[in-house]
């Protein structure tokens, strides 16, 4: 793992000195910015492939509600003729996952690389670079210790916490009208029950995104960028790819 690391840190670090012109002192977590960006782009063909999944699911509702009329009194039966529909016709309920897992590694890359003092036997001399007065190897009790809540180091954190804050709210609010939406035209007792459970994840769902707040409040400060900029790219990209779906049969691709 160390030789890989060392890698990654010359990446970010070369990135870091191609932004140094443009943001100076905050140049590697401009770097930061630009390869959480790359993930996203990298990842973008999965999101494209969750959004046609989960317009197929939503076809496949005429033919879910006549299992439901057929099984209604046989709630395992009525399990497996959906997830034999699903299968027969290549949708799976979960595709909307796959974009999240597949960023899971570049998180935890930086997570480790902002954690650990020292990368190939070596100083990690990137826990010294800052995004203004706040070093991305910090965390906010770090910045809490030393300023306080409005302290230099606190208002970077206040800055993060808007914008989690800003897209979550515009996250519950798209996710709670397409809610509404196919409540409205689902006959009543099955919205949400597609596939068994997901009614109950549909719900919790909007909130999910509000579980961000706590993971930038915990992870380096390095780490709490890449969440930030790519819980906001997921926002923008989900309601240019989202905006003609409703949440429903795909509830999990609200995620990530």
């Amino acid at each position: 793992m160390s030789p890989f690391m060392s890698v990654f840190a010359g990446l970010v670090g070369s990135l870091a000195d191609l932004l140094e012109p443009l943001f100076h002192a905050s140049a590697t977590a401009a770097a930061i910015v630009l390869f959480t960006a790359c993930v996203r782009l990298l990842v973008h063909p999965l999101s494209r492939a969750s959004a046609r999944g989960q317009k197929a699911r939503a076809r496949l509702n005429p033919q879910i509600a006549e299992l439901r009329k057929k099984h209604s009194k046989n709630p395992e039966k009525l399990q497996k003729a959906v997830l034999e529909l699903h299968a027969a016709e290549k949708v799976s309920p979960l595709s909307g996952c796959l974009p999240s897992l597949f960023q899971l590694p570049a998180f935890f890359l930086l997570y480790h690389l902002f954690s650990n003092t020292s990368i190939g036997g070596e100083a990690n001399s990137l826990l010294g670079h800052k995004l203004f007065e706040a070093p991305l190897g910090g965390r906010w009790a770090d910045a809490l210790g030393d300023g306080g809540v409005f302290g230099a180091q606190g208002l970077v954190y206040l800055g993060l916490f808007a914008i989690v804050a800003a897209v979550a709210t515009f996250n519950f609010r798209r996710t709670k009208t397409q809610m509404a939406a196919t409540a409205a035209a689902t006959p009543a007792g099955d919205a949400g029950q597609q596939v068994p459970g997901m009614g109950a994840i549909a719900k919790v769902m909007p909130f999910m995104s509000f579980m961000t707040l706590f993971t930038v409040a915990f992870v380096p400060l390095a780490a709490a960028l890449y969440v930030v900029t790519s819980t906001t790219w997921s926002a923008i990209e989900r309601a240019a790819l989202y905006r003609d779906v409703p949440i429903g049969a795909g509830a999990l691709a609200t995620a990530g």
